[in-house]
């Protein structure tokens, strides 16, 4: 198995910092889309920009098996809270989910094989946009597999950067690597009135509060012990003036679960309990789902492969997980076309000094040292499957 040189290393650690330093938000990646393409064309590969608006494909070879591995490019909407050299130059922007260390790991990843060739094979590589959905907005992973990027692709890799495991622990989930994941908005519509004069008014802030209280303590009556859910409410909306009833509110959240079935029963009981508020309040509402998405579901065979490939990398330890995440990620839709596997990279520093708040934290960071972890599990796991094609079954 070809390695990772220490002037690769370096060269991607510096990468890193910069694609950190310089986030951008969904389908506007246009300078980190470039930076990713000039260095696959300087490695030699064939090259496509513009795939889905800012997506970058390349691949390696022509022929025989053919694996997909899938990085993200996008930063999120929230400031960046540390005091790093590379700390984000782009106000209220930062890469507060790790997607820099993805797309510097699966460039490293093509950079070795693209200088080591294997014998036999196909690679593509992608580096999609927009994998952070707002409410109501499309997903760019579903934007790539649209432009074709799973024609002839027999299985799909990807990694995620995990704070919760240590650095050079790679984890492999037994079987839910995200759980799915249903956006809503529930817009409010009362009557307005003046602040002295409540009782002409209905208040639509009261019933959205209502509703938040009660949607927050439906995971206790709704679901068996020990069954994976969660219920937020991100932003609240509604009212203009501390001297008037406001008419109008609106809040949106996700349900997220590691069961499609237990997701539909917690719809159903979102919609039942807003119906009830309303009702109460006098008010009336409406609710609308979005971006719906499936859990990410690593395929039985290529678990079993990868604990026994990275098993025997020294640089490296591999931990089998069963503890299914509540986090969401738009790989679910290349996993569920094809047999997939999607690593957790451990980025904590053993001491816990960097990488220890997590994901969508604006403190969030990552010890570096897992940038050579990924790219040295990634590189194993490609070459291991080109070689020994598995017969994978989605079990």
């Amino acid at each position: 198995m070809p390695t990772s040189t220490p002037q690769l290393l370096e060269s991607l650690i510096a990468l890193r910092r910069d694609l950190h330093a310089h986030p951008e938000l969904r389908f506007a990646e246009t300078r980190t889309a470039g930076i990713v393409a000039d260095r696959l064309r300087g490695a030699r590969l064939e090259v496509t920009e513009g795939v889905a608006g800012t997506g970058v494909v390349a691949t390696l070879g022509t022929s025989g098996p053919h694996v997909l591995v899938r990085a993200d490019l996008d930063a999120l909407p929230t400031p960046d809270a540390k005091e790093a050299g590379y700390r984000s130059t782009a106000h209220g922007v930062s890469h507060a989910c790790g997607h820099d260390v993805h797309t510097t790991v699966v460039l490293g990843v093509a950079e070795t094989l693209a200088a080591a060739p294997p014998a036999e094979g196909r690679i593509t590589f992608v580096f999609q946009p927009a994998e952070e959905i707002p409410f109501g907005e499309a997903s760019g992973g579903q934007a790539m597999l649209d432009a074709g990027v799973l024609d002839g692709v027999d299985l799909v890799l990807g990694l995620h950067c995990w704070p919760w495991l240590p650095a050079g622990v790679v984890g492999v989930d037994q079987r839910v690597a995200m759980a799915g994941k249903s956006a809503f908005k529930v817009a409010v519509t009362g009557v307005g009135a003046h602040a002295a004069a409540p009782d002409q008014g209905r208040d639509a802030i009261v019933a959205v509060s209502h509703m938040v209280t009660g949607l927050h303590q439906l995971l206790s009556r709704e679901t068996r012990p020990g069954q994976r859910a969660t219920i937020n409410v991100g932003t609240i909306l509604g009212g203009r003036s501390q001297s008037i009833v406001p008419p109008s509110a609106e809040l949106t959240g996700t349900i997220r679960s590691a069961d499609p079935e237990l997701g539909r029963r917690l719809q159903d009981s979102l919609e039942r309990w807003v119906r009830g508020v309303s009702t109460a309040v006098g008010v009336q509402s409406r609710v609308e789902w979005r971006n719906e998405m499936p859990p990410v579901l690593n395929d039985p065979t290529l678990v079993q492969r990868a604990l026994e490939v990275l098993e025997g990398q020294a640089a490296l330890e591999v931990r089998l997980l069963d503890d299914p995440p509540m986090t969401a990620d738009d790989f679910a839709l290349y996993a569920q076309s094809r047999p997939g596997l999607y690593l957790k990279l451990g980025v904590c520093a053993p001491d816990g000094s960097v990488g220890a708040y997590p994901l969508h934290d604006s403190r969030f960071d990552v010890d570096e040292a897992a940038i050579g972890v990924g790219v040295s599990a990634l590189t194993a796991l490609v070459e291991d499957l080109l070689q020994r094609p598995p017969e994978a079954s989605r079990g």
